[in-house]
């Protein structure tokens, strides 16, 4: 996919609800509109296209898409857009031909003073059951769109209120996963403590109705702070929450401390290090898979969860123009339902370096040990890929990429081999 530098406009949380609305006086240079449309073309063989333990077989899958990529000027107004669709097709039909797509949307417009109306999108596709290999029959389209008002109230200087509203509506491709809407309400008082310090508390509550009737409210009541400095910025919440369903006349509730912290650190101008922790009461349909890219939610287990997420990682540039990513990961689910529990621990290595004038070449480790409760079975999923990309023109790009993945585990069904190859190319139509 084509690659943007663009920095994305996010919505304060409650923890920056006093820094965003102080900057919010402050002039800030004038940033250009952007847009961007690229078309891709590549075509895919691998000797192991079910990703099976026996009887494996070799396909040929060829895919063709469109990026698009728009973000407005800073105004009354703001949008920030990038998109993919497209249409992939098997050569042998081991897999039905079919389109795919991915989105991400966020937009908000000030209807009066520091009243605001937001909107965001969301679709990607997710793993449906995490037990299976990733395949396209194991994958379902997961759409997230959410709407409502923001209004931030200034009591003085140093003091602020944050109330919002949200609608949430969340579906699933496939008709056999669970859809849901969601409508949440929340207020944050934060106060300045100083020009870099923000601390407040926030409480919210959110009620789901799940299309089988099902109902699953959550409450939850925190204390946030936000604090920045020359090289660093930490934020985060800690807090109480209460998760309470309700389906066919049988009611069960959980509750537990909840929180979250961000750090991210600029160690030098070209090292920068984050950390990410996270825990929270939710239910499945909620976007925490989204926010955080190697996690999954099995959606044949129960709706509601308890999560817990820690992260750390490290970007690296170097002198000759070269770089390297660093991400580890820990991640549990707890599906507070049916008391079942996964673990994954994890990282992503990716060190990439220009191999000649225009000419960029890179090479990706990762490696995954999940872990399943109920049967007490795991599985060990490592992955290699070796990959280049040549700037043929101003507006044209030649991939190429080769790629090993394994995946062993307790037991021998799951397991399996491939090895893939991949041309293609992108060319820049605006």
């Amino acid at each position: 996919m084509a690659s943007h530098g663009w920095i994305r406009r996010g919505t304060a949380g409650p923890a920056g609800a006093m820094l965003a609305a102080v900057a919010l006086q402050v002039p800030v240079p004038a940033v250009m509109a952007q847009s961007e449309i690229v078309y891709g073309l590549d075509t895919r063989f691998t000797d192991n296209a079910r990703k099976a333990s026996t009887n494996e077989s070799s396909d040929l899958e060829t895919r063709t898409y469109l990026t698009a990529g728009y973000q407005t000027d800073p105004g009354r107004c703001n949008a920030d857009f990038l998109g993919t669709l497209g249409y992939s097709w098997w050569q042998d039909d081991t897999f039905d031909s079919e389109t795919f797509a991915e989105m991400d949307f966020q937009g908000n417009c000030e209807l009066a003073n520091r009243l605001y109306w937001e909107a965001a999108n969301q679709l990607r596709e997710v793993t449906q059951d995490t037990r299976q290999s990733n395949t396209p029959n194991n994958r379902t389209r997961k759409n997230v769109f959410s709407t409502g008002p923001r209004y931030l109230w200034q009591l003085n200087d140093t003091n602020w209120f944050n109330v919002s509203a949200r609608y949430e509506n969340t579906e699933y491709e496939e008709p056999e996963e669970t859809d849901s809407e969601r409508y949440t309400g929340s207020i944050a008082w934060d106060h300045l403590f100083s020009s870099t310090f923000t601390g407040g508390v926030s409480l919210a509550h959110s009620q789901t109705e799940f299309d089988y009737g099902a109902e699953v409210d959550v409450s939850s009541a925190r204390l946030t702070f936000q604090n920045r400095w020359a090289t660093t910025s930490l934020s985060g919440a800690v807090g109480v929450s209460e998760i309470e369903t309700d389906y066919a006349n049988t009611n069960q509730s959980s509750d537990g401390l909840v929180g979250e912290l961000k750090l991210t650190r600029a160690i030098n101008p070209t090292t920068e290090w984050y950390a990410n922790a996270s825990r929270e009461l939710t239910d499945r349909t909620s976007t925490l898979d989204l926010r955080f890219g190697e996690f999954e939610y099995n959606l044949r287990e129960s709706i509601t969860v308890e999560n817990t997420v820690l992260s750390t990682g490290m970007n690296k540039r170097f002198s000759d123009s070269s770089a390297l990513n660093v991400d580890l990961y820990a991640y549990r689910t707890d599906y507070l339902d049916t008391e079942e529990t996964e673990d994954k621990i994890g990282f992503n290595v990716r060190y990439s370096r220009q191999v000649a004038e225009l000419t960029t070449g890179f090479i990706s480790l990762g490696f995954d040990q999940l872990s399943y409760e109920s049967d007490d079975t795991e599985d060990e999923v490592a992955r290699l890929l070796i990959g280049a990309e040549h700037q043929a023109t101003r507006d044209l790009s030649l991939l190429a990429r080769i790629g090993h993945d394994t995946k062993s585990s307790d037991v021998a069904s799951r397991e399996y081999d491939e090895n893939w190859v991949l041309v293609g190319l992108e060319y820049r139509l605006r």
